[in-house]
């Protein structure tokens, strides 16, 4: 009689135990499940950000190659299983909620978030795995820190790309002799201008910071892009959005490593052998001129917009912007959108004219008429 009542105790111990290991398999499975559904959606943000905001195929591609990773390691596991322990409508987190946490401003904070809950997903992926199938660890791990890097590239390439898109008007402002800077800088905002630029040779390091950070200042305070010409140091000391450089400047990943922030990146082209050099290192946009003779740089080539053609094609697939330049007037601005342009960049029409803002106003306008047709 007490053997009988020991073995039938002992039985059940031993499936309480088993529907205790039961229970815990299936808590496993819920979080593989939660976690795994949760790094593919940030992903797909992510892709579908790259692919319809920024038209940036390489990128959206690493996006897209990264979900399929993930969903190879995932199904290493018993997928019946995953499916199966899923319990959405007993789930106690679903009704949680946290002050703020949909708060999104732009599009750039969805892809954001979309990565914070990637690499936390990918982690508890990893470590709830290991109980059950050890070697998908380290693929697991491997595509964590491989979104710590895409996230990176997406916002050094991507998010300044997405603002200087929207640039169609850009204005040079040269530093020169009894001309007030920050007077045409403000009739050039005026007059529509998207983007500026500020061109100083010849002037101090302090006096040039000094007049960077009003500069900047201003077009902060009309949501104007801010570009200092050749020096990223000032760039970078004076909070400015880029920096544009020539062919004998920093190479645009020297820049990299010099700028605090993600800094929009230009270069000055005159040719399609520069411009094929240029587009390798995968600056923002590229200059292309001069289109005309110009007096802000008198010794510079005359490309004609026969370059502007031919430049605008060989881009076609880099998503790199191009900026028409030089020598560009309201008399002669017809042809340049002719020639395929989408944007240009003046300099002396502006800073010489009288009245910068009513010029500004004038070009502005043709351009939203080419920008409609």
């Amino acid at each position: 009689m007490f053997n009988g009542w020991f073995i039938g105790k002992f039985s059940l111990v031993l499936k309480r135990k088993d529907i205790r290991l039961i229970d815990m398999n299936r808590a496993i499975y819920r979080i593989v499940d939660a976690n795994y559904n949760r790094a593919r959606e940030g992903l797909r943000i992510a892709e579908e950000f790259c692919r319809f905001a920024l038209d940036n195929e390489p990128l959206a591609s690493r996006c897209k190659e990264l979900r399929h990773r993930l969903s190879s390691a995932v199904t290493k596991l018993d997928m019946q299983k995953l499916i199966a322990a899923r319990d959405t409508e007993n789930d106690v987190g679903c009704g949680m909620e946290v002050a703020g946490q949909m708060k999104r401003n732009k599009l750039e904070d969805c892809v954001t978030a979309g990565f914070a809950r990637t690499t936390e997903a990918l982690r508890v992926l990893a470590e709830t795995a290991a109980t059950v199938k050890k070697e998908i660890c380290v693929e697991l791990e491997k595509i964590r820190y491989n979104c710590y890097t895409l996230e990176k590239d997406i916002s050094l390439q991507g998010y300044p790309a997405l603002k200087f898109s929207k640039t169609r008007l850009y204005c040079i402002i040269t530093v020169q002799k009894d001309i007030d800077v920050l007077k045409i800088a403000g009739d050039c905002v005026a007059g529509g201008a998207d983007c500026l630029q500020l061109r100083a040779k010849g002037v101090c390091d302090a006096d040039l910071l000094s007049l960077g950070r009003r500069f900047v200042d201003l077009c902060k305070q009309h949501d104007v892009i801010s570009i200092i010409n050749d020096r990223v140091d000032i760039a970078a000391a004076a909070d400015a959005d880029g920096v544009h450089l020539g062919q004998g400047d920093l190479p645009v990943g020297e820049v990299r490593k010099l700028q605090l922030k993600p800094l929009i990146t230009g270069i000055s082209t005159h040719s399609i052998a520069e411009l094929t050099k240029a587009v390798e290192q995968k600056p923002h946009y590229v200059a292309l001129g001069s289109v005309f003779s110009t007096n802000t740089k008198q010794q510079v080539e005359v490309c004609g917009v026969e370059y502007v053609t031919k430049a605008i094609e060989f881009l076609k697939d880099k998503c790199i912007e191009a900026v028409a330049i030089g020598g560009i007037t309201s008399e002669n601005i017809e042809k340049v959108f002719e020639a395929g342009a989408r944007r240009i960049a003046v300099s002396s029409c502006v800073c010489q004219a009288k009245k910068p803002g009513d010029v500004c106003k004038k070009l502005k306008e043709t351009i939203i008429k080419y920008a409609q047709d």
